[in-house]
């Protein structure tokens, strides 16, 4: 039963409950420790605002943070603020990163910086609990607070505007909140769906490249690679511990392969595959590092200093750590990435494979000789993905907001070259599959056994010239769950 819950207490949410939380049939509730930091935060945020100025409670926000809110006014000004930030444009993102924005959110408000009143957590919880999701477009974040997204919610949340709910999205009225006018920019002042969207995007890198060390076992199974490139005195010589992780997991994954290698020397595919996917390994690990600390950060402009009974104005809304980390993990993707491209390139030729050309069933057959396009297609989007959003910046309101590290964009663009990484991986595995069966030959034991099994039990044996896109898209599904034979996620 504990499996379906997920308590929310804003300090211990993993990148893989944030993913949960937006893809499976669970319930969020909401941790005592959480509720009791929100709301003495809410109470420290009244009392510091009556006796002091305090950015976007009493005064305006970016350059009219030099216009005070007066007290006639202030019951109106918070709606206004959320009226005029309520203005993404272009297509709706993914349910899944609206729910996993959501799951943030409430999180970050458990850690109890933010100074909004505690309401607001179980009002979170429960539309998540209801399936109800608030329209949020895709353009209108830059990595400096997620503005447009979250003003859309509170609204949703004030009965302004309707939620979506079911499969297709119906408009529908969900459970309303009154949200104070004070705690308007409060609420809003969060990166919660870039950091949603982050959450998701590393968890399904690192699954994937565990996945990929077991494709790359299979394929040098099927070529008949040396493991000399895996030993432990080649890594010791040059111990990065990515490097060294990938390396012991090859030796493991074929561990029960005794045959004598066909070459001396190996391509790059093979016999550099450590050295290539190790940094892949290491930029994902760090990326969900970030990623986890800034979810449970009270990260939060003004912060409400509980301890210190004030307010502090501050950078924390700045998310340059998690672009760059996500630049730098895109970068690295497309480098392994390139690796098993190349790798399907030997799988095609007879030198390697001892088959006929492209595993023809005839030598005049084009037999896998459309994968090598397929999986290059998505190779060119990865690497055109993996230009860094850092590169770019912004000035914005009047010249007092003087930058930008573009956060949301490196999230949306990791999202996109997972994708484009699944597929390509899913060309790989078609290819050292299908190599192995018409060798007749299958991994004697362990774990290798257990991936080549469940690849054999679901693709397609025919190996006559056929449409091989159901191939593609079966053998991506399974990859979920070649990364389990590794032990990811155990």
């Amino acid at each position: 039963m504990e499996n379906s819950r997920i308590v929310i207490d804003g300090t211990g949410l993993t990148c893989a409950q944030v993913a949960r939380a937006a893809r499976e049939d669970v319930i969020v509730a909401i941790d005592p420790s959480g509720l009791e930091r929100a709301r003495s935060a809410w109470r420290v945020a009244r009392e510091v605002a009556d006796a002091q100025p305090v950015y976007g409670r009493t005064t305006g926000v970016g350059a009219n943070r030099v216009v005070d809110v007066e007290w006639e006014d202030a019951d109106a000004h918070g709606l206004r603020l959320l009226r005029s930030h309520a203005a993404g444009a272009g297509p709706l993102i993914a349910p899944e990163i609206v729910r996993a924005m959501l799951a943030v959110r409430l999180n970050q408000l458990a850690a109890g910086g933010s100074g909004v009143e505690p309401g607001a957590l179980q009002a979170l919880a429960d539309v998540l609990n209801l399936g109800l999701l608030p329209p949020v477009p895709v353009y209108g974040a830059i990595g400096t607070g997620d503005l447009t997204a979250l003003a859309s919610t509170a609204l949703c949340l004030l009965g302004e505007r309707a939620w979506l709910a079911g499969p297709d999205g119906a408009p529908e009225r969900g459970p309303g909140f009154t949200l104070r006018s004070s705690d308007a920019l409060a609420f809003i002042s969060s990166n919660a769906a870039t950091l949603g969207e982050s959450a998701l995007a590393v968890t399904d890198l690192r699954e994937l490249l565990a996945a990929s060390t077991v494709v790359a076992a299979l394929s040098h199974f099927a070529v008949r690679a040396s493991e000399e490139p895996y030993a432990p005195a080649v890594h010791d010589a040059c111990p990065h511990p990515g490097q060294r992780e990938a390396a012991a997991a090859m030796r493991a994954l074929l561990a029960f392969e005794r045959a004598a290698p066909a070459r001396i020397q190996d391509p790059y595919g093979y016999r550099a595959f450590p050295q290539v996917h190790g940094p892949a390994l290491e930029a994902a690990g760090y990326a969900e590092a970030v990623v986890t600390r800034e979810v449970n950060a009270a990260a939060e402009n003004p912060l409400v200093d509980v301890a210190g009974h004030t307010v502090w104005h501050n950078g924390n809304f700045h998310t340059a750590y998690v672009g760059l980390a996500l630049d730098t993990a895109r970068a690295a993707l497309f480098q392994t990435m390139a690796l098993s491209a190349a790798r399907l390139g030997t799988l095609a030729e007879p030198s390697f494979t001892g088959l006929y050309p492209f595993q023809g069933a005839t030598e005049a057959s084009s037999g896998i000789m459309i994968l090598e396009y397929v999986a290059h297609s998505a190779l060119a989007d990865v690497r055109r993905l993996a230009t860094p959003a850092a590169l770019g910046s912004a000035v914005l309101s009047r010249g007092v907001e003087e930058h930008a590290g573009f956060s949301t964009q490196s999230a949306r663009a990791t999202t996109d070259a997972v994708a484009a990484y699944r597929i390509g991986l899913g060309c790989e595995l078609v290819a050292a599959a299908r190599a192995l069966r018409m060798q007749g030959r299958a991994p004697a034991g362990g774990p290798l056994k257990a991936a080549h099994d469940q690849a054999a039990a679901v693709l397609d044996p025919r190996v006559e010239d056929r449409p091989l896109d159901d191939d593609i898209a079966v053998a991506a599904d399974l990859l979920p769950r070649l990364a389990r034979v590794q032990g990811y996620g155990s």
